[in-house]
């Protein structure tokens, strides 16, 4: 039976735990809709000292040993937390993981090998717990696979585990100096690991290796599947998508129903659901006074949440914003990310008058509240592997105007060409006029047509964006490459 499986889940970072992104979400949310689907999860991160003290004094010690990394022998411990009905194990060593956040250190290279071995002999030292699945994510466990294979090889607790790597957002890598492929990874540039790390005559490439060894790959949507196996997404490493293209799958993620839910959320002034959407008008109006707009119920409330940079559409956005406020759009921003877009929009917020606001920041609370009190949530992103902010935001029935990408094309149904069964609006080019265009369009239906905007919301607030479909599609996954196991 497919409960019988083990899968251990490996990541970088997860919720609540820590969190710099997407990433962190879907850590924090696919293991315990796999584990509810009957599956025996199990979760490994980094013990960073920035996890809050309230999880970090309930865990508990279950096994040390010396590992070896190269040249080195390092201590490497375990902890375990059960939390959320599932097993968390986390990987302790001071050096590397006392850091006051996950990612931006000089020997960042050397941190995440650590990590990916650690992942790997980890294995023999779990009790109760047999791995048929080593699930790994992004770049930063993509080095787990490949020491699975070359120093572990015929040992019976190795030998029976599949791998698969998940890519999240192929723009990061894991680019390293090829010094790190022998001082710290401790392969030969001719051994076969060492080929295929290599990127060019001086460098190696951890996602490339992880692609080459994983006996499975799946990407977090069924569109990026695809776009990552052409030059314009694929990030010169469309040729192993083409190439292994029978095992890459594309699995749409989702969001924690519960956690977003209109009609349960503490942090609105209102609550609300499909059948009764009164609480949103006094949202709307409670978001407009919070962050200094004019409180007009008429003026179509449009906002963007997210990291500020040009893979979101930033660059669209700076062509097209005047025309939108002097259109009677009311715009609100709450991110950070590069300083030139956000004093861009921070101009602009100063000078509108009251049209628009700039948070550049992040506040969980206010996105809430921002994502209850809009009409229309902007993404133009240039490419978005999948996306969860067009999700939250349907949840919440505020309607997506999206550029048609990755996961945004997957998880919206555009108004252009569902009419009223539709849950948004998208555009196909990265072009800014279409962009423009599509939000004044949406604009237009919000005050001309309101009983047709709000079956839309309606529309959007009832699409099923939970994790099920997806924990059955990676079941579905893992009883593939274990057969035998599945079925005992």
């Amino acid at each position: 039976m497919k409960n019988k499986l083990g899968v251990l889940f490996a990541a970088f970072e997860a919720v609540p735990f820590i969190k710099t992104g997407g990433l962190g979400d879907v850590a924090g949310s696919l293991p315990p809709a796999l584990q509810a689907a009957g599956y025996e999860v199990r979760v490994m991160l980094p013990k960073f000292s920035a996890i809050p003290e309230q999880y970090r004094t309930r865990m508990t010690h279950v096994a040390d040993f010396q590992m070896p990394l190269a040249w080195r022998n390092l201590y490497c411990g375990i902890e375990q937390l059960v939390y959320n009905g599932v097993t968390w194990y986390f990987i302790d060593n001071e050096y590397y993981f006392r850091r006051e956040r996950a990612y931006g250190y000089f020997d960042d290279g050397e941190r995440i090998a650590f990590f990916s071995k650690a992942v790997v002999e980890s294995l023999q030292y779990l009790p109760d717990f047999r791995c048929d699945i080593l699930h790994c994510n992004d770049w930063h466990t993509a080095l787990s696979p490949i020491f699975l294979r070359e120093f572990y090889r015929g040992q019976p607790v190795y030998d029976r585990v599949k791998t698969v790597l998940t890519v999240h957002n192929l723009k990061f890598q894991g680019q390293m100096s090829d010094f790190v492929l022998g001082d710290i990874l401790g392969f030969s540039s001719d051994s076969g690991a060492g080929q295929s790390l290599r990127s060019d005559s001086s460098s190696i490439n951890f996602m490339k290796g992880g692609l080459l060894y994983s006996d499975a790959l799946t990407t977090v949507s069924p569109t990026y599947a695809q776009e990552i196996k052409t030059p314009y997404f694929g990030e010169r490493l469309e040729g192993i998508f083409q190439w292994r293209e029978g095992s890459l799958r594309g699995i749409l993620n989702g969001i924690d129903t519960t956690a977003y839910d209109p009609a349960g959320d503490k942090a609105l002034p209102a609550r609300y659901s499909p059948a009764d959407l009164g609480g949103k008008a006094v949202c709307k109006a409670a978001v407009q006074k919070e962050l200094g707009l004019r409180e007009d119920p008429d003026a179509p409330l449009v906002i963007m949440i997210g990291r500020l940079t040009e893979q979101k559409g930033l660059d669209l956005l700076r062509w097209g914003l005047e025309e939108l406020l002097a259109r009677g759009i009311q715009l609100a921003v709450l991110g950070t990310g590069d300083e030139a877009y956000e004093q861009m929009l921070v101009g602009y917020a100063l000078a509108s008058s009251g049209r628009m606001s700039a948070q550049v920041r992040f506040d969980d609370a206010l996105a809430r509240r921002m994502y209850a009190g809009a009409d229309l949530l902007l993404m133009p992103s240039r490419f978005e592997p999948c996306g969860l902010t067009q999700m939250i935001a349907m949840r919440y029935g505020t309607l997506p105007v999206v550029r048609e990408t990755g996961g945004l094309k997957d998880s919206v149904l555009p108004y252009e060409r569902w009419g009223e069964d539709a849950t948004g609006f998208s555009f196909p080019d990265y072009d800014a006029r279409q962009m423009t265009d599509t939000v004044l369009r949406a604009a237009e239906l919000y005050r001309t047509r309101p009983e047709v905007f709000r079956k839309l919301r309606k529309n959007a607030m009832t699409q099923d964006f939970s994790w099920n479909s997806a924990a059955q599609r990676y079941g579905e996954l893992y009883a593939s490459l274990c057969p035998e196991a599945a079925s005992s």
